[in-house]
């Protein structure tokens, strides 16, 4: 789907030969004295959209050259009230089976734009690549209309970098493993150099075990697919190149079996969702690169699969980290963290402003929180604020977690300096606290994304989260608050 932005009067909206107009109505909506104005303000009189969400439609209304016109409630203009109107227009669009439709958008700040676009966006989001039958959506474009431009061009801009973000960071959750091995990761991430102002490496197992990654080597090593550690740099040209960076590190475990601690059977197929995590570090460069803001960011992407065989890692086994600490594997299902520390032993070279890690890390975390907020785990307050702010002001909402040291008692071990696991009380507290041995270096925060990366059941698939967050953390602290969020 593709988004325009096109500055066009209601006056202008009357004279033009259009297939299908949608008009998003708001308390404060003023009608002009044009054909389509006159219209409106009937409907308006007439209470006809009254209640919330409400929606008219005319064919060939008189005197105008529309084929087809919705009329939307969306009232006061809220987020959700957005989302639903959004719903609506493609939803009608998609009957019609029409290719491009306009939409009168009502004087909305940065958070309507974002739920806008993200709402549409998803309601014509199609999956294809493994499933080439699935029946195509004919609309191709929205064009938003606006009266005053320059005042919604720097909104519609962030939206729009977002919905790419979040498209790719579906797509590649979506993928199965087959089909989203670490190899294809590690292409899927040189793609992204191809924008201006990123750099892609991508190493293999040699490079890692020079790198003395023991523990992420150890999770490799029951598979055949070849381990991969990309390293993503976006640097802008607006700030130093020395400037501290912020460094994102995504989980990509491609496929989790839990090794010889096997899952269960029923279920096992969403495991390839595990490295949704990586692919939302994918989608936020994406989303960087369309909106090139003045700040250095670094992806670092650990990905392999986590696999059962002879040469698989067993409960008990104790591994050597890149930090030099030892690890006793007590449940070889509790592997994303054994990548995720080593990684983030990696990051200290940047000397990073901020680390911030996602992973789709415990089941834990969804038992707490559900499919509404990511768990939010860190040891700077600031960081903390920061990235609740931005999930509030790109609803893609959030919650800070405890970290007391109390919490790490568990993972002593009798064998190693940390045991991978402790109890099942505060899993996903003990496995943060696990974390937070790597990363006392530097300002850090880990976002458990086990229960808003993807959905289950009939509408099973990936979400794109937490782009949406990352994007609107990181634009807060671009140069001269570029990107900053305002109602």
């Amino acid at each position: 789907m593709n988004f325009e932005l096109k500055s066009l009067s209601q006056r202008s909206v009357s004279e033009s030969k259009l297939d299908a107009l949608v008009v998003v109505l708001t308390a404060d909506f003023h009608s002009d004295q044009s054909v389509l104005g006159q219209l409106i303000q009937k409907v308006l009189d007439s209470k006809e959209l009254s209640d919330k969400g409400a929606s008219l439609n005319f064919w060939h209304p008189a005197g105008l050259k529309i084929k087809h016109l919705l009329l939307v409630q969306a009232e006061q203009a809220q987020p959700e009230q957005l989302k639903t109107a959004m719903q609506s227009a493609v939803s009608w669009a998609k009957k019609l089976k029409v290719s491009d439709v306009h939409v009168v958008m009502p004087k909305v700040g940065a958070q309507g734009w974002s739920a806008a676009l993200q709402s549409a966006s998803d309601a014509t989001y199609l999956y294809q690549a493994t499933k080439p039958s699935a029946e195509s959506i004919k609309l191709k474009r929205l064009i938003l209309c606006v009266s005053a431009i320059k005042e919604a061009q720097a909104h519609f801009d962030r939206a729009y970098a977002r919905v790419l973000g979040t498209q790719l960071a579906r797509e590649w959750g979506n993928r199965p493993a087959n089909h989203a091995t670490p190899t294809l990761l590690g292409k899927a991430a040189q793609e992204l150099a191809k924008f201006p102002n990123i750099r892609c490496e991508v190493m293999g197992p040699k490079e890692v075990d020079r790198l003395k990654m023991g523990s992420f080597m150890s999770v490799a090593q029951g598979s055949v697919e070849p381990l991969r550690f990309i390293v993503l740099k976006y640097k802008s040209r607006a700030v130093k190149s020395d400037a501290a960076p912020v460094v994102l590190v995504g989980k990509g475990i491609t496929f989790d079996t839990g090794g010889i601690s096997l899952k269960p059977g029923a279920g096992m197929d969403e495991m390839k969702f595990d490295m949704c995590g990586a692919a939302s570090v994918l989608g936020t460069f994406r989303a960087l690169a369309q909106l090139q803001p003045a700040i250095n960011v670094i992806g670092l992407i650990p990905t392999c699969e986590n696999m059962p065989s002879g040469n698989a890692i067993k409960p008990g086994d104790v591994v050597t980290s890149m930090s030099g600490q030892t690890i006793e594997i007590l449940n070889t299902d509790a592997e994303g963290r054994l990548i995720l520390c080593d990684a983030l032993t990696y990051a200290k070279r940047f000397k990073a402003k901020a680390v911030i890690d996602i992973a789709t890390l415990t089941g834990a975390c969804v038992i707490a929180l559900g499919h509404v907020r990511t768990g939010m785990f860190s040891s700077d307050d600031a960081l903390a604020y920061q990235l609740l702010k931005a999930g509030e002001d790109w609803q893609d909402l959030c919650w800070r977690m405890p970290l007391d040291e109390e919490y790490a008692e568990g993972l002593k071990s009798n064998f190693a300096d940390v045991a991978n696991v402790a109890d099942r009380s505060g899993g996903a507290i003990t496995a943060a606290k696990f974390l937070h041995r790597f990363s006392k270096d530097f300002p850090w925060a880990h976002l458990d994304i086990a229960g808003t990366a993807w959905k289950s059941g009939a509408s099973k698939g990936a979400t794109g989260r937490p782009v949406g967050l990352l994007l609107g953390y990181l634009l807060s602290q671009a140069k001269g608050g570029s990107g900053k969020n305002k109602k």
